[in-house]
């Protein structure tokens, strides 16, 4: 079992990828054969393109908080009007779309978690088309992303209800933009450092869902999250890295988790969760007590 980044930066010395090194540590935890880990790899692919194909077409959520804004995104990006990049706004709208299909209760694939579910989709949709990935290609796209994760889950949390949503939708842009350094021709040590760069940038960050529900502030941290990816991985590819050594970096974040106030982990008791207009909007689903 891989417990740290230099660990794995060190063992994927000895596979062709980090890919074939997160598969074969499957085969050994699993039993499963590699023709059955990529298969269920391939299907995730496939839910998550057709959760982002779905959002993007226009969705609403059962309680009608949140919906369309995907589409309205798109509708923004078609215009040729926007003032930051293409491919940013790309990742932004796939993530968006990803989650407003969560909130319906649509199949979404939980990368690491289904409230952060859209960064990995949202990025990985947007630069498989960029950098021409084949379906392999992003299927190892994913593998790679899990390894990091694994590491994240293994030392810090990817649970909001226990380290906040810096767990959740930090943990994902983290994996997303790893993966993306990668995916793009960078070396395993300039993905840590993306990820490295990610958590840092996230830090601390709370989770405040508005009447308890994976949708307000959801969605929008979603959108921002695959932001934060793509750019981490630019910075990573660019040469920059992070003083803080990623596992340092890690410890980090669980460390904070650990002290962060439980009103600022998904119990919906603190941030903009306590805000007169969150409060208005749980006493009108009629959540509240």
């Amino acid at each position: 079992m891989i417990l740290t980044i230099k660990e794995l930066i060190d063992e994927s010395k000895n596979y062709a990828s980090v890919a074939d090194l997160m598969i074969a540590q499957e085969m050994e935890y699993s039993g499963a054969s590699r023709e059955k880990i990529r298969a269920a790899m391939h299907r995730n692919l496939e839910v998550m393109r057709s959760s982002v194909a779905e959002g993007i077409a226009g969705v609403k959520s059962v309680t009608g908080l949140t919906g369309g804004d995907a589409k309205r995104l798109n509708d923004y990006l078609a215009s040729g009007k926007f003032l930051s990049g293409d491919l940013i706004l790309q990742a932004v709208r796939n993530a968006i779309a990803t989650n407003e299909v969560n909130a319906k209760m649509g199949l979404i694939c939980a990368t690491p978690t289904a409230g952060s579910a859209g960064v990995l989709a949202g990025v990985l949709v947007a630069v498989e088309k960029r950098l021409g990935l084949t379906d392999e290609q992003a299927v190892d796209f994913l593998f790679t992303a899990g390894a990091f994760g694994l590491v994240i889950a293994n030392n810090a949390s990817i649970s909001g209800a226990e380290g906040g949503c810096q767990a959740e939708v930090g943990s994902a842009a983290a994996m997303a933009a790893a993966a993306t350094v990668l995916a793009a021709g960078g070396t395993v040590e300039a993905a840590s450092h993306a990820l490295a760069i990610t958590i840092k940038n996230m830090l601390g960050l709370i989770c405040d869902p508005v009447a308890g529900l994976v949708e307000v502030p959801c969605v929008k941290r979603n959108a921002l999250g695959s932001s934060q990816a793509l750019i981490s991985a630019d910075m990573a590819l660019a040469g920059i890295q992070s003083v803080i050594p990623p596992d340092e970096v890690i410890e980090a974040m669980h460390k904070v988790g650990q002290v962060m106030p439980s009103i600022f982990k998904e119990t919906a008791e603190g941030g903009l969760a306590a805000t007169p207009t969150a409060l208005g909007i749980t006493r009108k689903l009629g959540f509240a007590d």
